[in-house]
């Protein structure tokens, strides 16, 4: 500690008369303004006792003078020794030998050291002595956390969670939207909390411990939101829930004691409130100044008549009650600042519009939301009022419609460099909030610093949901909300091993296991500045299309290890010791020689070649995508942009000039290339996508194999196999035919002859020459498939390739997916109960011990993953990563990578005999399934080239 010397004092000299003079008349100065300040504070009492005030006034002085206090925590707070929400009985825990990222220091301080809960509240950080315990407790728990790290809990700025519940159902879903009008800021969000959403104990198992529950974004002004913390309460109310809710809830012109909290508003521009309400841009933008301008009105009315009241104008105000309108009440506080304004808005377009709103109203934003396009206009988002907004954003879910289309993995890290607040969200159910700490771990691997990542889903929307006084820091005086981490926050997959919300332990029975020692520290992550810069130069689009290399033979130095098909599955087929790295020699795309560079090269070679140092980098299969439309949609909302749906005839009667009934669709027909999903999926080491027909119910038709990195359909190796499956679901589709009319239409199909296609692919599948893929997860549908094949096979003596995709219920009839010798596809890879037919997820840890993927691949069933967007295939390789590591080691590096490549192809009918044909990835800096790796070619022997990614 460095010393400090403290100046000394000595007496001061005698004062001079003159002196004392002076001295007495400025005593007499500041007595005299003192009390004429008191008599100014009181003199309405005084005036009152004089002359009476007519009571409708009276109310009105106490209101008026409630207008001008700010919002946010009073100054008794910070004496608090109790929580508000301190649950008599909570015992006291202290968390031993911990690294602690408190969020102080912008999210740079970390402690080695203790935390000590008690009474909700955090009551010491760092080394907690003996003495103080006693003086708090006796009965305090310890846990020796063995230095895991422990963050404050995770803070979702944009949820849905509880109005848009899951499982999604007719009668307790969809409270987040009202299609009563554009304009509704009366409107409450906490007037539709369902308690009994699936989601929470699934967000808290993810770290989730507050979320601000917003309106959606159908109208342009959707309502108010309010703040919950997740944990069930005694009580079970939506309001028990509620974190500092504003009086309001309680009396619609409430005059705050003390100072008031802050409220919450929605706000939407663009596309969504445009399209519910057949409204362009323009009309929305004047809706908004129409109704800012009426709560302007009420705020001058309301101001005037204060200053009527303040100057004893009582004559003024006869039979004049204080001017209020419940409908607009919120929005003249917006007015006043004491609301924090959330926004959704995508576009430059849209972000100027609202700036510019804020502005004329003189009013602040708090964040701007999604804001795709915010990080190429920083200097739009500093001319708002007051102050910049934060931006609350997706990782790298973009591109589903047109707003998004610019969207870039490297906008945190750009916004950021721009000295603006970034905050990841998830939208809840649009992203399953479990993973929001995912969000956080891709903006960093893009360059989002290690600090500012964390404080995304901690510090940062604490603070800009004005909650930052309680929460999002790890201090003494806050809320007990934390989570002890297996990993380093930012490691991919790390998992609580418990969350405390309020002091209260929230996960009874944490199923986790030691990872290896690496995964403690900060992962390592590439170098992206020249994609970031790109992303800014080419205004969102920079160019992905890849780039051959020039000369025939091109060597990959410095290589760690190498994966290859073989048989169907994935093979090392070498890997090296620290100090013997190898060389890989490809030829016409081709690897002609892996080994040492004596082995492989000679001078003459060298000569001719291009050289690449992977710097302990790696070679492996190309991966494989299913699931969504890839190659049929390059923008999902935007309908010019894609092939469309199939018919379905148990919807639609279906054309005779297309054959009737028994007509079948190719994708292969259809496939649109050079899409930006597409190439960022070939650039991130997805080379192959298996798209069937985009279809609404049960006819789904024939899938098509394709090479994501192709530019068009003539180029060589663009389409790898023309028909793959044959595809159909079998769901609740909400008033589409019955589960017992699909099964029904199914056997006939299986079990008898018919004409067309139909007939023609069917035959195939019951004679066992073509897979059939069944969109499916319910259990109880997948058992009636089950029968359903053991009965077509014993008709027919065949076996029928049969893989079932979705499969988010199938871990329950693992043992008998096995010895029907079905395929399993799940989709998406991190199950969620978004509907009653996934009710029944294996959400594996911490809450099972045990993975649904994990729980297949015990009974050798082959297991492939797939996605439901197709924005998320660029995300392959860590979603492989990811179950890997919730298999608890259990999983070979072999084993992962085939869940992403030769299982998908082998599963949706791949033609083994092509594997020396298919793509192989290269990375540098670490393996296929790192966070700290880079795909930097890809080497493709059908079209005997290399990629440069």
């Amino acid at each position: 500690m460095e010393k400090v010397t403290l100046p000394s004092y000595s007496s001061p000299p005698a004062r001079p008369a003159k002196a004392k003079v002076l001295f007495l008349l400025l005593v007499y100065a500041l007595l005299g303004f003192s009390i004429a300040t008191l008599f100014r504070k009181w003199s309405f009492s005084i005036v009152d006792a004089f002359y009476p005030v007519p009571p409708h006034v009276q109310a009105a002085l106490t209101r008026c003078r409630s207008l001008s206090l700010s919002p946010g925590p009073s100054p008794e707070f910070f004496d608090r020794r109790e929580s508000d929400r301190y649950v008599s009985g909570t015992k006291a825990y202290l968390l031993k030998n911990a690294k602690i990222w408190t969020g102080g220091r912008n999210g740079t301080e970390i402690v080695n050291g203790d935390v000590l809960l008690d009474k909700g509240m955090i009551k010491a950080v760092g080394r907690v002595h003996r003495g103080f315990l006693q003086s708090i407790r006796e009965d305090v728990v310890t846990i020796d956390v063995h230095g895991a790290w422990i963050t404050p809990g995770i803070v979702d700025l944009h949820s849905h969670i509880g109005d848009a519940s899951s499982p999604e159902l007719e009668g307790a879903s969809g409270d987040d939207n009202s299609f009563k009008g554009p304009i509704q800021p009366w409107l409450r969000s906490l007037d539709g909390l369902n308690t009994h959403d699936a989601s929470y104990e699934l967000s808290i198992s993810g770290g989730v411990t507050t979320a601000l529950v917003l309106p959606g974004s159908a109208n342009a002004i959707g309502g108010q939101g309010f703040t919950i913390k997740l944990r069930k309460t005694t009580e079970r109310s939506p309001t028990s829930m509620l974190l500092e809710p504003p009086y309001q809830i309680n009396s619609s012109f409430p005059v705050a004691p003390g100072h008031p909290r802050w409220r919450q508003m929605k706000h939407a521009c663009g596309e969504n409130p445009s399209r519910v309400y057949d409204y362009t841009r323009m009309n929305t933008v004047w809706a908004f100044r129409e109704a800012y301008n009426k709560a302007k009105e009420i705020k001058i009315s309301q101001d005037e008549y204060c200053y009527n009241v303040f100057a004893g104008n009582y004559n003024a105000l006869e039979n004049k009650p204080f001017p209020e309108d419940l409908q607009w009440e919120a929005l003249v506080d917006v007015l006043r600042g004491r609301v924090k304004v959330q926004v959704h808005c995508y576009e430059t377009v849209d972000l100027d519009d609202i700036v510019r709103l804020s502005n004329e109203f003189q009013f602040p934003i708090a964040a701007f939301h999604h804001a795709h396009e915010a990080y190429l206009v920083p200097d739009v988002l500093k001319k708002a009022y007051d102050h910049p907004p934060a931006v609350a954003m997706f990782a790298t879910n973009a591109r589903y419609k047109r707003e998004a289309y610019r969207g870039s993995e490297f906008a945190p890290r750009i916004l950021a460099q721009n000295g603006l607040r970034v905050v990841m969200k998830s939208d809840h159910p649009v992203l399953d909030s479990r993973y929001l700490l995912y969000e956080a771990q891709q903006a960093y691997v893009y360059g989002l610093p290690e600090n500012l990542a964390i404080a995304a889903v901690t510090s940062t929307p604490a603070e800009v949901m004005g909650m930052g006084h309680r929460i999002g820091y790890i201090r003494e005086g806050w809320d007990a909300d934390l989570v002890i981490w297996d990993s380093h926050p930012l490691a991919l997959g790390a998992t609580p091993k418990q969350v405390f919300i309020d002091g209260i332990p929230q996960l009874e029975h944490p199923y986790v296991y030691s990872k290896p020692s690496n995964f403690q520290l900060r992962p390592k992550v590439p170098n992206f500045d020249k994609e970031a810069a790109d992303a800014i130069k080419y205004e969102g689009l920079p160019p992905l299309e890849p780039k051959e290399a020039e000369p025939d033979t091109v060597v990959f130095t410095n290589v760690k290890s190498i994966f290859v098909r073989a048989n169907g599955s994935v093979q090392m087929l070498f890997t090296a010791q620290d100090d013997e790295p190898a060389v890989a020699l490809v030829v016409n795309g081709t690897i002609k020689c892996t080994g040492t560079t004596a082995s492989c090269l000679t001078s003459s070679l060298l000569a001719d070649a291009q050289v690449i140092d992977v710097k302990g980098g790696s070679i492996a299969p190309g991966l494989a995508t299913f699931g969504a439309p890839l190659g049929l949609v390059e923008i999902a909302g935007e309908r010019s942009t894609q092939d469309g749906f199939i018919y379905d005839p148990l919807l639609q009667k279906v054309p005779a000039i297309l054959g009737g009934d028994v007509a079948l669709i190719s994708a292969k027909d259809g496939l649109q290339f050079g899409g930006r999903d597409a190439l960022l999926a070939y650039k991130y080491g997805v080379t192959t996508a298996i798209t069937a027909p985009n279809q609404r119910g049960f006819y789904g038709g024939l899938s098509v194999a394709f090479s994501t990195g192709a530019l068009n359909k003539l180029e060589e190796g663009a389409v790898l196999q023309e028909i793959n499956a044959l595809h159909v679901s079998v769901r609740h589709f909400g008033g589409a035919p019955s589960i017992s009319t699909q099964i029904a239409v199914l056997r006939k199909l299986l079990m008898e002859d018919s004409k067309g296609d139909a007939g023609k692919w069917f035959d195939a599948v019951r004679r066992g020459r073509a897979t059939l893929v069944i969109d499916a997860d319910s259990a109880d549908v997948i058992a009636t498939l089950i029968l359903l094949k053991r009965e077509v096979e014993e008709k027919f003596d065949s076996t029928i390739k049969m893989t079932i995709a979705g499969a988010l219920e199938a871990h329950i009839l693992a043992q008998e997916i096995a010895h029907a010798e079905i395929g399993i596809i799940q989709m998406p890879v991190r199950p969620f109960p978004s509907v009653w037919e996934r009710l029944r997820i294996l959400p594996g840890h911490p809450l099972t011990e045990k993975s649904s993927i994990s729980v297949l691949l015990e009974h050798n069933v082959t297991v492939g993953i797939g996605i439901e967007e197709a924005w998320s295939a660029r995300n392959t390789r860590f979603d492989i990563a990811w179950a890997a590591l919730e298999a608890g080691g259990t999983m070979s590096e072999e084993e992962a990578i085939a869940l992403g490549s030769t299982n998908v192809e082998k599963l949706l009918g791949g033609d083994v005999e092509m594997e020396e044909l298919r793509d192989m990835v290269v990375t540098e800096g670490g393996g296929l399934l790192d966070f700290e790796s880079k795909v930097v070619a890809v080497i493709s022997p059908r079209r005997k080239a290399v990629d440069l990614l």
